[in-house]
């Protein structure tokens, strides 16, 4: 058993999902994979499931019963890794838009440089994005700006879903009082990361729009990261937000 989990949250992932559990199984250092599958209706855990018989003590699925959405099937994983415990836990798309050789650098920015969440960071060093239209690189930037203004946080890319944590700051965090389940969930996350002054580092990675699969963006997601961050904000400055 390795000391690190990536948790991958899956709907609708069978173009993707084989290929990337065996290049993270593949990578020179050892890391184990939770997919969290929220009833693929194109049969996703059937081939998670193939493939876990192959690595038994690396690759696991935790099977929901409907599309519950992001936010609660990483604190779903989130759980499952502390029971477990690890003392590393990852947050990866299943759609190859993170690279899965960045694991190790986003490993190595928390057990070699004692960072508490390392992200993988799209704006840090400029805008390192791959086949997006320019509209959608800047919605992605501008929304990230705007969290940074509104929030205080000094980071460049507020919206990122490609992070390590220690396990310490998932103990520290109420997973239970997460709010938000659509893309706010990963701004919610690390503004209380933030706010509970944990050490934070981007580490600059490249992100590649997925070439299989549909896309999970809709307007309600927009909407809830929009309005979110001024309620998450307005919470924090009267001491009634709960981290």
């Amino acid at each position: 058993m390795s000391n690190a989990l990536v948790v991958i949250p899956t709907y609708n992932e069978i173009e993707n999902i084989e290929l990337l559990l065996r290049d993270i199984i593949s990578l020179q250092r050892d890391f184990d994979v939770l997919v969290v599958d929220d009833n693929s209706p194109d049969g996703t855990s059937a081939v998670v499931d193939k493939v876990a018989k192959e690595f038994p003590n690396n690759i696991f699925l935790l099977k929901r019963t409907s599309k519950l959405g992001l936010g609660t099937a990483y604190i779903a994983g989130f759980k499952w890794a502390l029971k477990k415990q690890y003392d590393f836990i990852f947050e990866m798309d299943a759609d190859f838009s993170h690279n899965p050789k960045d694991l190790l650098e986003l490993y190595s920015a928390c057990e070699n440089e004692n960072c508490d969440m390392a992200i993988g960071s799209r704006y840090v060093t400029g805008v390192n994005v791959v086949n997006w239209p320019m509209n959608r690189v800047l919605l992605s930037w501008g929304a990230s700006r705007y969290v940074r203004l509104i929030t205080g946080m000094k980071i460049d890319d507020t919206t990122a879903g490609f992070i390590c944590y220690r396990r310490e700051v998932l103990e520290t965090i109420n997973l239970d009082a997460i709010k938000f389940v659509g893309y706010a969930f990963q701004i919610e996350m690390k503004f209380k990361t933030y706010l509970s002054k944990f050490k934070i580092k981007e580490v600059p990675v490249i992100f590649t729009d997925r070439t299989k699969g549909a896309s999970k963006m809709s307007k309600g997601i927009i909407s809830e990261a929009i309005f979110g961050v001024l309620t998450m904000k307005l919470k924090s400055i009267f001491k009634i937000l709960d981290i």
